[in-house]
């Protein structure tokens, strides 16, 4: 009986450990409004990804500031900023005034929340989640990786475009915030000098909830309450009065615009094929490699995941060939039983750290998928450095893009190799995670990461090494999970930083350094 205590005692503190281990998906940063690092006045000169020019845009003129009609904004901002709700008070704390960060912690929320795999139907057959249906079943989206990087990307960067056209107008015209031209107003945050014409905040809050809508359809009533939530805070807040948000929404509204367009067309309606075009990527791999990866589920998926996601279009690399890598090595090869000897010790011999970072970077199903951390990792960097809006704003977008072109690359060479996994080639082998719908080599962990770290490590230098040594941890828990082998790991790290290269380069040339 005493043996048996110390079993149980045991083994309650072994399931203790490994499920702390186990990451929680944040939805909120606890942080408050800040002073800016500094307000990039030249910032509407920046070149945009969607817009031509800031002028594409146009926006009326703002009455002045001794106007009978802006006066009487000013007094409405005052009435409603003496009578705040204890709601509308915490709206204003919660929202800051760099609401970029909260929009990106919505879209993780809700990419975590829909990160839920199609299961089988009584029959055995799988059902598909259909945009055109969303309700289902399944529910649209299921925001796989591919998914969530493309979501992600579209969001930072409809954002980013939004921000530069706001900054061209707000010192093209010079008006002040109200809080600046009736002193008894106290703003929320932090007095600044940025003009309030047109409202950031406001350009921020269309394109976010417009983007989100889109992506995530049965979210629209929510989505609809966070914005009126938001347009209510930056009045509540004591930093615009209503026309400059009235122009901010239409310059929102008009990058929405560019950015459905642009989606509607970069190809990411056919990455999850019919079986008949899978097969034939299947038998061309074979046919040239002599090897090809089958799923292992029960019942067995007839298509892995989105195939075709290799053809979407990229943002900032020309063509997916210039960074796809040379063949893996065969299976039985002497570089592959190499690789395999080392999973199967790992299996075989986990130590306590290596299940904890299998297990934090698990990333799995009701996640926000790799590219959440990198999301998670540039908001901390953000507050840290202080950043404005609009500077975030280009974090977010730079690294998002180049998150996402890392995941057509990966899925390119994935299903252009088609490489088996390991609990295919290894007999006997189980892994601690679940394996994934699709091939190996590369491993999208590490591209994903390489990638983000780079971005990363280019807008914030000083912590540089932190995010390299993330991404290699994230390369390296795939391996600890016994998904992955060494190969695909540092060859996907490679791809990634490739990747990532070109749009640090398209930053380096944007106007901002």
């Amino acid at each position: 009986m005493k043996k048996l205590k110390i079993f149980y005692k045991y083994l309650f503190l072994l399931t203790f450990i490994v499920s702390s281990c186990i990451e929680e998906t944040p939805n909120y940063y606890e942080f408050e409004g800040y002073t800016f690092e500094n307000l990039d006045e030249n910032g509407g000169t920046w070149k945009t990804i969607l817009v031509s020019a800031p002028t594409q845009i146009i926006i009326p003129r703002p009455e002045a500031t001794n106007s009978a009609v802006y006066q009487n904004e000013v007094n409405e901002v005052k009435l409603q900023m003496s009578g705040l709700t204890p709601s509308e008070t915490a709206a204003v704390k919660y929202w800051t005034n760099n609401p970029i960060l909260r929009w990106n912690e919505i879209a993780l929320e809700l990419a975590a929340k829909y990160n839920l795999i199609p299961g089988p139907n009584a029959d055995g057959t799988y059902t598909l989640p259909n945009p055109a249906n969303p309700v289902g079943p399944p529910s649209f989206p299921f925001a796989h990786p591919p998914y969530t990087s493309r979501m992600l990307a579209y969001l930072s960067v409809a954002q980013f475009d939004a921000l530069v056209v706001a900054w061209h107008y707000k010192y093209e015209f010079n008006r002040p915030a109200p809080y600046q031209i009736d002193n008894t107003i106290q703003p929320a945050y932090s007095q600044s000098q940025l003009p309030s014409y047109p409202s950031d905040g406001a350009s921020i809050a269309t394109v976010s909830k417009e983007i989100l809508t889109v992506m995530f359809p049965l979210e629209a009533i929510y989505l609809e309450n966070k914005y009126q939530e938001h347009l209510a805070s930056l009045v509540h807040a004591g930093i615009n009065v209503p026309s400059d948000i009235t122009a901010g929404n239409i310059i929102g509204t008009e990058v929405v615009k560019l950015a459905k367009q642009r989606a509607s067309t970069d190809g990411m309606a056919k990455a999850q094929t019919p079986k008949s075009v899978s097969d034939s990527i299947t038998n061309a791999a074979f046919e040239r490699f002599g090897w090809k990866w089958e799923n292992m589920e029960t019942p067995k998926r007839p298509v892995g995941l989105t195939p075709l996601f290799g053809q979407v279009r990229m943002w900032n690399v020309p063509t997916v060939e210039e960074v796809r890598p040379g063949p893996p090595p065969a299976p039985g090869s002497m570089e592959f039983e190499k690789d395999a000897a080392e999973i199967r010790k790992f299996a075989s011999h986990m130590t306590v750290s290596q299940r904890r970072i299998a297990n934090w970077w698990e990333d799995g199903l009701g996640s926000y998928t790799p590219p959440g951390h990198w999301n998670k990792f540039a908001k901390e960097a953000i507050v840290k450095a202080k950043l404005n809006p609009l500077r975030s704003a280009r974090v977010f977008a730079y690294m998002n893009t180049a998150i996402m072109d890392a995941g057509v690359a990966c899925w390119d060479t994935k299903y252009y190799y088609h490489y088996p996994r390991p609990i295919e080639t290894i007999a006997g082998f189980k892994t601690i995670l679940g394996t994934p719908n699709f091939p190996a080599y590369t491993s999208g962990h590490s591209t994903f990461s390489a990638a983000g770290a780079e971005v990363l490590a280019h807008f914030f230098p000083s912590d540089a090494a932190q995010f390299r040594a993330r991404a290699e941890e994230a390369a390296v828990s795939r391996l600890y999970g016994g998904i992955h082998y060494r190969f695909d790991a540092e060859v996907g790290i490679t791809q990634g930083k490739n990747v990532a290269a070109y749009a640090v380069s398209r930053a380096k040339n944007d106007g901002a350094e």
